[in-house]
């Protein structure tokens, strides 16, 4: 399972990286992002089954994402026009973009550090990375 995590994360941003259109660059980084939340949302509402490798795997796959995330290399300076869910508000604070993303990555490097071997150590660490979520949604994209 963590193979094929890391996989995807490995394709995603080879083929990112071959495009070189940050639109399409930043769009893929947020599916793969999404994709491991998709995964991991279920299992932290007592939806699904928790399995600390499963919750591991993805958490690692998002920690490997959130690091991959280049904000300067993404939202560059004229790519807020074109087909993009990105607010305009990112170009207008950046540094506030750039701190969201710092949030966030440093929410995801200690979720995965502690390494949670059941649901409620899971809940206690992952509520910051979703809620990191949530309010970039709602200050950065339309």
């Amino acid at each position: 399972m963590r193979l094929l995590a890391f996989a995807a994360s490995a394709a995603v941003l080879v083929a990112s990286a071959a495009s070189a259109d940050p639109i399409q660059d930043r769009e893929a980084i947020m599916k793969e992002r999404s994709a491991q939340m998709r995964v991991l949302g279920p299992i932290a509402q007592g939806q699904k089954p928790f399995d600390a490798a499963e919750v591991l795997a993805a958490l690692e796959a998002l920690n490997a994402n959130a690091m991959a995330t280049d904000i300067d290399a993404l939202w560059p300076a004229g790519s807020d026009t074109g087909d993009t869910k990105s607010s305009p508000k990112i170009w207008e604070d950046m540094a506030g973009f750039k701190a969201a993303s710092d949030k966030y990555k440093a929410d995801v490097a200690a979720a995965l550090a502690a390494k949670p071997q059941d649901l409620p150590a899971f809940q206690s660490v992952f509520g910051a990375v979703a809620a990191n979520c949530g309010a970039c949604h709602q200050a950065f994209r339309l």
